[in-house]
C-alpha cells in the first residue's frame, strides 16, 4: 500500500512539474537582469510579446527585454502571419491588388498560391534578401463566415459588405475583441451599392425605394403598378449568406418592418444574378454597382419628381441613399507591424488608384464646383417658397458660388447623432488628407443640411449643430498636424438644397447631411 502512495504521489508530482514547464515556456529578461517575468507565450508580432503570465495577460516591448525558453520565436526570420476571411465581392479582386500595390511600393514581391476554390495565400518575401517577411492568408466565402472566422480566432480580419450585427457584435466584445463597431476598429476599404436592375428591354426606367420594399414583400407583384406590362414580377437576389443580400434585409427590409417573399430566386455569384435578370424581361434583381454587366439599373425616385442614379460621384458623396461600403473589421488586439502597414496602406493615394482600376468606388476626395450640380440646384429652387426660402437660396448661391464641394460627405444613423459607418471612415480620411498638407492654406466649410419636415428655423438650427459636430469630430482626429495652417468653420442652410423627397424615411435621411466645401 505504501508503494502504491509513494508511485501516486511522484506521478502527481512530475504531472505539475510538466504543466508548470509547459506554463513557463518563455522567460523575458530585462537587458540589465534586474527583472524576470515568465509565463506561457500568446502572441509575437515581430516588436512585442503577448505572455500570460501570474500577473494576468501582459504585452512587452521586444527591444527592451531577451527572450529564453523553448518558446521563444526568432528575432531574425520572424514571418507576420495575417489570417483574412469574408466576402467574395472584396476577397475576389480588391483585397488581393491592395496586398500586390502594398508590396510592390515596400520593395517586396509577392506571390499568390491558390490551395481550393475558396483559400489562397499571398507570400511576401523581401526583394534584396528573398527572406519571407509576411504570409496574407485568405478564406474568401461571405460577410457571415467573416465573423464566424473572427469570433472562432480563425481569423485577424474580416471583409464585409454590411455593418457588424448587433448579435455578432455582442460575440465580439464578449470574446475580448472589442467594439467592433468603433471607428478604429472598422475601415471602409472602398465603396459600392445596392442597385436595382431589370433587363434592357424592360420599360420601367425608376423606382422609389417604398416600391421596391413593397416588391420584396410581395406586396406588389406585376409590372402594371409600376407603369410596366401586365406581368407578374420576378424577383432575385444574391444568396442569403452574402453581405449585399444582408444589406438588403437590414437596411431596406427591416425599416419597412416588411418580410422578403419566398418565392426570391437566389443566386451564388453577382455575375449570375445580373446574367439571368439581363435575360428575363419580368425580373427584377438588386446587384452590386460593381457588377450589373448588362442589365439596365433603375434611378430611385419618389413622389416630389426627385431622381437618384448610382454613379460613382452619387455613391462617393453618400447621395445615392442605397450606398454599400466595404469594411475591414480589425479587432482589438495587436497585429504584427506589417499587417498595422498595410491598414495604414490601404488608405493612401496609391491604394485609391488600386480600387478604382479594381472596380469600385474609391474614397479620394475630389472638388465639385456648383456649377456641374445643375439636379441639385434645380431641387433648391423647386422647394423654395415665400421671401424667407428665397432668401435662404439667395444666401446659399451667393456664399457657395465662390467655393467646390469635396465629394467627402457625412451623414448620420437613423434617429441617431452618431455618424453612419461610412461617415466615420471619412473622419479619418479627411483627417489623414489634412495631416498630409493637402488643404494647407485653404479653407475648408463644414456645411450642414436637414430634411423638410419640422419648421424651418428648428431645422437651420439642426443643421448648424451638426456641420459643428463634424468638425469636431474631424479636429480630433487630426493627430499630427498644425491646424493653423487650414482655416475650419461652419455654415448651415437647412432644408435649402435638398437630394431625395422627404415622405419616406430614407429620403429623409439623405436630405439630413453635412457636406465639405473647399476655398
Amino acid at each position: 500500500m505504501k508503494n502504491i502512495c509513494a508511485a501516486l504521489w511522484v506521478a502527481l508530482f512530475l504531472m505539475v512539474s510538466s504543466a508548470a514547464a509547459v506554463a513557463d515556456d518563455v522567460t523575458l529578461k530585462s537587458r540589465d537582469g534586474a527583472i524576470e517575468l515568465s509565463g506561457t507565450l500568446l502572441g509575437f508580432d515581430g516588436q512585442f510579446y503577448r505572455v500570460q503570465t501570474e500577473y494576468g495577460e501582459l504585452t512587452v516591448d521586444g527591444s527592451g527585454v531577451r527572450c529564453e525558453g523553448p518558446g521563444c520565436p526568432s528575432l531574425i526570420d520572424f514571418v507576420a502571419d495575417i489570417s483574412i476571411s469574408g466576402s467574395s465581392t472584396i476577397g475576389d479582386v480588391l483585397m488581393p491588388a491592395l496586398v500586390e500595390g502594398f508590396a510592390l511600393q515596400n520593395n517586396l514581391k509577392s506571390q499568390r498560391i491558390p490551395h481550393d476554390d475558396t483559400r489562397f495565400t499571398y507570400e511576401v518575401t523581401s526583394h534584396e534578401t528573398g527572406k519571407l517577411v509576411a504570409r496574407f492568408q485568405f478564406r474568401v466565402s461571405s460577410t457571415d463566415e467573416g465573423f464566424a472566422d473572427l469570433l472562432a480566432n480563425e481569423a485577424d480580419l474580416v471583409m464585409a459588405l454590411r455593418e457588424i450585427r448587433p448579435g455578432e457584435l455582442a460575440l465580439a466584445k464578449e470574446a475580448g475583441l472589442g467594439t467592433l463597431d468603433d471607428v478604429n476598429r472598422s475601415r471602409v476599404l472602398a465603396l459600392d451599392a445596392m442597385t436595382v436592375i431589370v433587363s434592357p428591354t424592360n420599360p420601367v426606367s425608376a423606382l422609389s425605394v417604398s416600391d421596391l420594399a413593397r416588391i420584396l414583400s410581395g406586396d406588389i407583384d406585376n409590372w402594371r403598378s409600376l407603369g410596366g406590362p401586365d406581368a407578374p414580377i420576378s424577383v432575385h437576389m444574391r444568396d442569403a449568406q452574402s453581405g449585399i443580400a444582408q444589406a438588403v434585409e437590414d437596411r431596406i427590409l427591416r425599416r419597412a418592418n416588411v418580410s422578403l417573399i419566398d418565392t426570391v430566386q437566389r443566386h451564388t455569384t453577382n455575375l449570375a444574378l445580373a446574367q439571368a435578370v439581363t435575360k428575363d424581361r419580368l425580373s427584377l434583381g438588386i446587384a452590386s454597382f460593381s457588377e450589373v454587366g448588362n442589365s439596365k439599373a433603375l434611378a430611385l425616385t419618389g413622389t416630389c419628381e426627385f431622381s437618384l442614379r448610382a454613379n460613382r460621384l452619387t455613391i462617393k458623396t453618400e447621395d445615392y441613399p442605397l450606398t454599400a461600403p466595404m469594411f475591414l473589421y480589425i479587432p482589438a488586439r495587436r497585429l504584427p507591424k506589417l499587417a498595422r502597414d498595410f491598414l495604414a496602406y490601404t488608405r493612401s493615394a496609391p491604394a485609391q488608384i488600386i480600387t478604382r482600376r479594381a472596380g469600385f468606388v474609391d474614397q479620394a476626395p475630389e472638388e465639385i464646383s456648383l456649377n456641374i450640380q445643375g439636379d441639385r440646384l434645380a431641387n433648391a429652387v423647386r422647394v423654395a417658397e415665400g421671401d424667407s426660402g428665397i432668401a435662404s437660396l439667395k444666401r446659399m448661391v451667393e456664399t457657395l458660388s465662390p467655393l467646390r464641394r469635396l465629394s467627402t460627405s457625412f451623414r448620420f444613423e437613423p434617429g441617431q447623432t452618431r455618424l453612419d459607418a461610412q461617415s466615420r471612415s471619412n473622419v479619418q480620411q479627411l483627417a489623414q488628407a489634412m495631416e498630409a498638407g493637402v488643404y494647407d492654406g485653404r479653407q475648408l466649410v463644414f456645411v450642414g443640411f436637414s430634411d423638410g419636415d419640422g419648421p424651418a428655423l428648428a431645422n437651420l438650427r439642426i443643421a448648424r449643430d451638426r456641420a459643428q459636430a463634424v468638425k469636431l469630430a474631424v479636429e480630433g482626429a487630426v493627430e499630427a498636424s498644425n491646424l493653423s495652417q487650414v482655416t475650419l468653420s461652419t455654415d448651415a442652410f437647412g432644408e435649402a438644397m435638398p437630394m431625395a423627397c422627404d415622405d419616406t424615411s430614407w429620403g429623409r435621411q439623405v436630405n439630413r447631411r453635412v457636406e465639405v466645401w473647399v476655398r
